[in-house]
């Protein structure tokens, strides 16, 4: 069975800082569980099908649409204060800091980055979020989109090189990039942030063993009060982790049945 933190790993640091956590986690539940690596561009959606998963970030919206379900394990407190300790995030919609764009309005007829449609923050949110100005205006808004951009650091990328002017930006991934590589964030502006929605939660295949399943859960609990793990979580951002209930991801199927209901099938 693997853990694998690939979605949070923005550069080499915060891998290692996952990779110490999660180890320490398995050694925690006492269970035989290998961290591995799984880099971009590899997709996501074949390592979230594997049977094999045993603890593993994904995101909320194919979360909530997978048929089984995975089992879900617990969710991250993020330490930032405008998370207030909640296992919530949003999407951060950015533009260059030199962009002559300042508001979302002065954004429509420019052009939109976006991850995946599989994503929340990199596309589902944002869809959402923009549908009823789209409703408004036609049911268009940007003269192109670009992508499938794939990660948070392919929409950075692209709106540093000018291949799009505006892009979503996972929020939690923001942090952590203003964290460990500031001068490049310093070249990001934020202009809009969507609201808070579930954040994408640590799970196990459907078929992954009950007990295993409770004692990696138990197990992330206690990542909170580990003292070894003290320098992890700052580098993390991390307070700790949260149970969390499955019902709560229907929000990302909400926000895409409201977005269709508005005529906004699809980021446009």
């Amino acid at each position: 069975m693997f853990a694998n933190a690939r979605m949070y790993s923005l550069n080499p640091a915060l891998s290692a800082a996952w990779r110490t956590l999660l180890e320490w986690v398995i050694a925690r539940a006492g269970v035989e569980v290998t961290v591995i690596d799984y880099p971009a561009p590899q997709p996501l959606p074949a390592l979230w099908a594997r049977s094999d998963m045993a603890c593993a970030f994904m995101c909320g919206y194919p979360f909530a649409r997978a048929l089984p379900q995975p089992q879900l394990l617990a969710a991250p407190l993020p330490s930032p204060a405008r998370y207030r300790g909640r296992p919530l995030y949003c999407t951060d919609l950015v533009v260059r800091a030199d962009s002559s764009i300042a508001t979302l309005a002065e954004a429509w007829g420019q052009r939109l980055g976006f991850t995946t449609p599989e994503s929340m923050s990199g596309y589902q949110a944002p869809r959402r979020f923009f549908a009823a100005d789209a409703a408004a205006r036609g049911g268009k808004l940007f003269a192109s989109v670009v992508g499938p951009l794939m990660t948070p650091r392919g929409v950075v990328d692209a709106v540093l090189t000018g291949a799009a002017d505006l892009g979503p930006l996972d929020s939690y991934a923001h942090d952590l990039l203003r964290r460990h590589e500031p001068q490049l964030a310093a070249r990001l502006r934020v202009i809009a942030s969507t609201p808070f929605t579930p954040m994408p939660a640590l799970v196990g295949a459907a078929g992954l063993d009950r007990e295993v399943a409770e004692r990696l859960r138990a197990a992330l609990l206690e990542v909170e009060a580990a003292a070894e793990l003290t320098e992890a979580r700052a580098g993390l951002l991390l307070r700790g982790f949260a149970r969390v209930e499955p019902s709560g991801y229907h929000a990302g199927l909400l926000a895409a049945t409201q977005a269709d209901a508005l005529g906004y099938a699809q980021l446009a």
